[in-house]
């Protein structure tokens, strides 16, 4: 730990000596806590910290419309657009690699749920399904199942290690959960939590905030921080021990994400990928979400503000959008990759800025809770590596089947624990009645082989098939086929026994 001294003359030289102005007032106890903090920082990079958040809030975004073009054909995928041998051919390459222990999934759950009217993380809640369960359990149980599958596959005992990235915020609060939930019948050893950095918030005019006297205002370094976070923990190499050669990536709030999925990891394997996207199909043009495209060349990621309306609009001879291909944070990765990334280029990294309001403590040393936008937030995204790929491929999937995220209380126009429930309720029932079931809406009537059933509302039928029992549908028309399900009907492991006793 850096002396008080030493720590002095670092923020005299970064222009931040305000810093320590309370610091007579402190307790022992509290000039201890922050001398700490403060020595943790890299406090000889405070002042390009600092100075480049203010220049980067003060820079008019650019339009890249002039470079940008779509992704060529031959290095995409589909789910719908590919004959059935082939999503086969992918899927059994993808479970292959699953049964050799190959694969690794990584959860970005950095954030609280504060946008959900929350302060625990977002893996934490409960979005009302009739189970009961929350995100972190549905997930650890899809790792479950398909790694019970691999097994019976391939007569194999395989693990698919979860690696789970937190933020000082939600590294507590979520060991504690999966310790109270007995990690949800996964092996302790096989998770693997480890934290982001943090870093100061600035003012507009480039000085460090503090939160309180005796601390700094800090944030996570966006999900971006990921690749200097797999070096610090020493995640990389925990991996390379495991013999993982492939890395899921997603993020914590999608209800739908199909965790390892082997359709899109065979894929990626067999296009010899050493990094790849699932998107979704944009619903219209102005939709608030990046897309995949290129620009120069080269393949990223380019924010909805990046583009004029006029190029967001363009569409192709069939009447599709031109750059349709929605980023849903949702990404394979090779081991070697992320080695060579976190080795080479993580210092490259674009720097994003998120305007926010910061919590401060002003000069006469009152506690202020801003009512506008006060501070600058720099971020580093994790899509923000596809331009180092050699061999990077995109991977379309069905919004309906694979996408529905947590990001707003109810009340909100999408996006919340009412949309995310019906989603996950709605692609149930589809699976229920493809086995065979036919489905009873709230007053007990059949609703019709027609009816369609999406997440766009609130369903009739209400169906949840828990992930113990079918990963993405499969082993459902020995159980289903010929029933009549009442609403609400749970599928779980206690209902197959009944169902195979009858």
């Amino acid at each position: 730990m850096l002396s008080l001294q030493e720590v002095k003359l670092c923020l005299e030289d970064a222009g931040q000596s305000h810093v320590l102005q309370f610091w007579p007032e402190l307790s022992k106890e509290e000039r201890a806590r922050f001398l700490l903090e403060l020595s943790q920082l890299d406090l000889k990079g405070l002042q390009d910290h600092c100075d480049g958040a203010a220049k980067a809030a003060a820079s008019p975004s650019t339009k890249l419309d002039g470079n940008i073009e779509p992704v060529l054909p031959e290095f995409i995928g589909s789910t719908q657009k590919s004959d059935t041998n082939t999503l086969a051919s992918w899927e059994s390459e993808g479970i292959l690699q699953i049964s050799q222990n190959r694969v690794g999934v990584l959860l970005l759950a950095g954030g609280q749920g504060t946008r959900l009217g929350v302060q625990y993380p977002k893996g934490m809640y409960d979005v009302g399904l009739p189970s009961g369960k929350t995100l972190y359990q549905i997930q650890a149980e899809r790792i479950h199942k398909i790694q019970e599958l691999a097994d019976l596959k391939h007569g194999s005992k395989c693990t698919v290690p979860w690696y789970i990235m937190t933020s000082e915020f939600t590294l507590d609060p979520t060991e504690k959960f999966f310790k109270e939930h007995h990690y949800f019948g996964l092996e302790p050893s096989n998770v693997i939590m480890f934290e982001q950095r943090m870093i100061p918030a600035v003012t507009f005019d480039g000085k460090v905030i503090l939160q309180s006297k005796g601390k700094i205002a800090m944030a996570p370094d966006g999900n971006g921080g990921l690749y200097r976070a797999l070096v610090d923990n020493k995640v990389l190499e925990d991996m390379e021990r495991r013999g993982v050669e492939y890395l899921h990536v997603y993020c914590v709030d999608n209800i739908l994400v199909k965790m390892a999925d082997p359709v899109f990891i065979g894929f990626c394997v067999s296009k010899g990928a050493d990094c790849g996207a699932k998107v979704v199909e944009k619903r219209h043009p102005s939709e608030p979400v990046g897309v995949v495209c290129r620009v120069g060349g080269v393949h990223q990621v380019v924010e909805y503000s990046e583009i004029q309306p006029e190029t967001a609009k363009l569409r192709g001879p069939g009447g599709e959008l031109v750059y349709s291909a929605g980023n849903i944070c949702n990404h394979f990765f090779t081991r070697a990759f992320l080695h060579e990334v976190a080795q080479k280029f993580e210092v490259q990294l674009k720097q994003h800025v998120a305007i926010k309001k910061v919590p401060f403590v002003d000069g006469c040393g009152n506690q202020v809770k801003p009512d506008k936008p006060n501070g600058i937030k720099m971020e580093k995204f994790v899509f923000d590596v596809f331009p180092f790929s050699r061999n990077f491929v995109v991977f379309e999937v069905v919004r309906e089947d694979e996408f529905s995220p947590l990001k707003n209380a109810d009340g909100a126009a999408m996006d919340t624990p009412t949309t995310a429930r019906a989603s996950l309720l709605a692609q149930h029932s589809r699976w229920a009645r493809a086995a065979g079931a036919a489905l009873l809406d709230q007053h007990g009537n059949t609703l019709p082989p027609t009816a369609r059933v999406t997440g766009e509302s609130s369903p009739s039928a209400q169906c949840e098939i828990s992930p113990l029992v079918s990963y993405f549908g499969e082993g459902l028309e020995r159980l289903l086929k010929g029933k009549t399900l009442p609403t609400p009907f749970l599928l779980d492991e206690k209902r197959v026994k009944e169902l195979q006793a009858l």
